[in-house]
């Protein structure tokens, strides 16, 4: 049964899935917009709307929480660039726009963006 399990495993292990995240975290924060899975989007937009809210605090401690879990990059920008842009707004920072499947494997994919 599969009662309670919250979240996809893509055949990986924790620390893989755990790097994976960071990795596409990293992408979307510097770039702004990626185009991924459609199953790793759904995973990846509770997680930086989370980081981006305790971005949003502005505070010592926030920034170390930002800084454990990103890059140095992406943790800086975010704490500079993205939480003052998205101050006003309560939640929902991120768009993901459904895309034609990859034609290799016919993955779906989607593009996961900053709601500008």
């Amino acid at each position: 049964m599969k009662h309670l399990k919250r979240g996809r495993k893509f055949g990986r292990e924790r620390n893989q899935r755990r790097a994976l995240f960071r990795n596409l975290s990293h992408a979307l924060i510097m770039r702004e917009r990626i185009i991924t899975t459609e199953a790793k989007a759904k995973e990846l937009r509770p997680k930086i709307e989370k980081l981006l809210t305790t971005a949003k605090a502005g505070t010592l401690s926030s920034r170390r929480l930002l800084a454990e879990q990103l890059p140095t990059d992406s943790a800086k920008k975010m704490a500079t660039i993205l939480a003052p842009r998205f101050r006003e707004r309560p939640g929902g920072y991120i768009r993901i726009i459904k895309m034609a499947p990859r034609k290799s494997d016919s993955a779906k994919r989607a593009l996961i963006e900053f709601i500008s």
